[in-house]
């Protein structure tokens, strides 16, 4: 198959000279995901020539060893996420231009000298604007950001900008949540601050705004009156490998309920925009999680399931539970898994329930909004094989097969009036060329043109955390957890929480 008719493309523009500065720059996140991620916008001509990147962490390393090392490991470790397989994972020239521009700054994140030390460097650059991408642990988020604030490292001028990437947990709950943003808002101003959830930056995320409000057909029954219910899932088949000591103080609902489902939800949710500027779609993402009902301690125990894989086996080998990883506590109570149903109280979905699941060492990987259809009248199916008929969901998956597909029903040739399930839909690669990418790409371009449209804004991850608030709350005073086995796609309570209402998820698949 083939575009259809219609398409069209923009010609991006190429991101202004920009320092880009990487706290933590020893850390996975640059070398898995960041530094790939800017390889390819180097690689396909969206960010200029004097880009310059400027690692800093605690770490003495020369500016070449460092440049050395992060070529090693895309080399090595992530030729997949900067090449086709089978490809040189880095072209030299290319390479060598771009680790031209690479260099590194020694120092203490708690240290004043280090921000004298960076403001040097970007004297030395020759390039005014800067980025600051805090890929640090959460606990240094505000520390970075005063002392860059109290350095003068954050004030702006009409020829220079100066903006700061913060990675997730933004907070821990409510209040913390609200505190580090009083402490960013005193140093800098709301337009400087790029809350990031590499979830946005997916295709197929992005792809949710343009089929609802591009196409009359949806819109036309995105709402109450037709649809039943909806479904999000974020489906992990890998355990928390050498993250336990993270995972045993965060937990699967902080970990990604209050920003990765909360953002799909919105998306699904949000009332079309006066226009698609920044300010436009984030404020209208925050009205709906702004909507959330806000349960009781006794309705949140009631509308939630919290899991822990148990050890399993699989394919001959033992599969360890979650009290078995590393760094977890034997009699840890930490949920690996949570399900949860959530309201949205507003004119276009009153009535109709969210459920959200998320989970690690489950049967399958995959990442999928699946919107449920109300049934067609059964009268005029009456001796046909009503009893077999399954609802009309619209499925977008995220990842890893990145589409959309509907569910329908339609007749299986013969005498008889028997009915089949098919999908019509489609595949991101069957339609467009796709190069490989780490789901960073957009998001780093958009910081360094100053496109906010994707990252979150204060009110919007104030409004997550004050929904997340009560299960929090219910939970530590009802810590149980419902154990299902590694490779399972959760415990019996999750169906169980949808059976309540006459429900049951769909299967997960790919």
């Amino acid at each position: 198959m083939g575009l259809s008719r219609g398409s069209s493309q923009q010609t991006p523009a190429v991101a202004p000279p920009t320092t880009l500065f990487l706290f933590g720059a020893h850390g996975d996140l640059v070398k898995r995901l960041l530094m790939p991620a800017l390889y390819n916008l180097f690689r396909d001509g969206l960010v200029d020539d004097n880009l310059h990147i400027v690692g800093v962490d605690h770490n003495a390393i020369s500016d070449a060893d460092f440049a050395k090392k992060l070529e090693d490991f895309i080399r090595q470790e992530a030729a997949g996420k900067v090449a086709e397989g089978g490809k040189e994972p880095l072209d030299a020239e290319l390479w060598r231009r771009l680790a031209s521009r690479i260099s590194y700054v020694q120092g203490d994140f708690l240290d004043d000298s280090t921000y004298a030390d960076i403001a040097s460097k970007i004297e030395s650059t020759g390039t005014s604007n800067a980025v600051f991408y805090l890929a640090t642990a959460p606990r240094f988020f505000s520390e970075v950001a005063q002392r860059l604030g109290s350095s003068g490292l954050l004030v702006e001028s009409e020829e220079a900008f100066r903006r700061v990437v913060i990675e997730k947990p933004f907070g821990s709950d409510l209040p913390s949540a609200v505190a580090l943003n009083a402490c960013l808002l005193k140093v800098m101003s709301e337009k400087q601050i790029y809350r990031i959830d590499h979830y946005l930056g997916k295709e197929t995320v992005q792809n949710i705004l343009v089929s609802r409000f591009s196409n009359g057909l949806f819109e036309s029954f995105w709402n109450n009156h037709y649809i039943d219910h909806v479904q999000i899932t974020a489906a992990e088949t890998v355990g928390v490998e050498t993250r336990g000591s993270f995972y045993e103080h965060t937990g699967a609902l902080r970990d990604m309920v209050p920003n990765h489902l909360f953002q799909l939800l919105a998306m699904v949710a949000m009332e079309p925009p006066a226009a698609f500027g920044a300010d436009a779609v984030r404020g209208e993402k925050a009205k709906v999680v702004g909507a959330i009902r806000p349960w009781s301690e006794q309705e949140a125990l009631a509308n939630s399931v919290r899991g822990q894989y148990a050890e399993n086996s699989k394919d001959g080998k033992v599969v360890p539970g979650y009290r078995q990883e590393n760094k977890v506590e034997p009699d840890s109570t930490t949920e690996t898994f949570v399900a949860l149903k959530v309201m949205v109280d507003n004119w276009r979905w009153v009535g109709v329930p969210f459920y959200l699941r998320t989970g690690k060492r489950m049967g399958v990987r995959s990442t999928e909004i699946a919107i449920s259809f109300k049934p067609a009248p059964y009268a005029q199916f009456r001796d046909t094989e009503v009893d077999r008929l399954k609802p009309n969901f619209l499925r977008i998956q995220i990842q890893p097969n990145e589409g959309m597909w509907f569910d329908l029903f339609a007749k299986r040739p013969g005498p008889t009036l028997d009915m089949e399930d098919i999908e019509l839909g489609f595949a991101y690669k069957d339609f467009f060329e796709m190069q490989p990418s780490t789901g960073y790409e957009t998001l780093i371009y958009d910081c360094l043109t100053g496109d906010q449209t994707l990252f979150q804004r204060a009110d919007n991850i104030e409004n997550g955390w004050r929904a997340v608030q009560p299960f929090l709350d219910a939970w530590q005073k009802n810590p149980q957890v419902e154990f299902y086995k590694a490779g399972e796609d959760g415990p019996a309570a999750a169906d169980d929480l949808l059976a309540r209402d006459g429900r049951e998820w769909r299967d997960i698949d790919v």
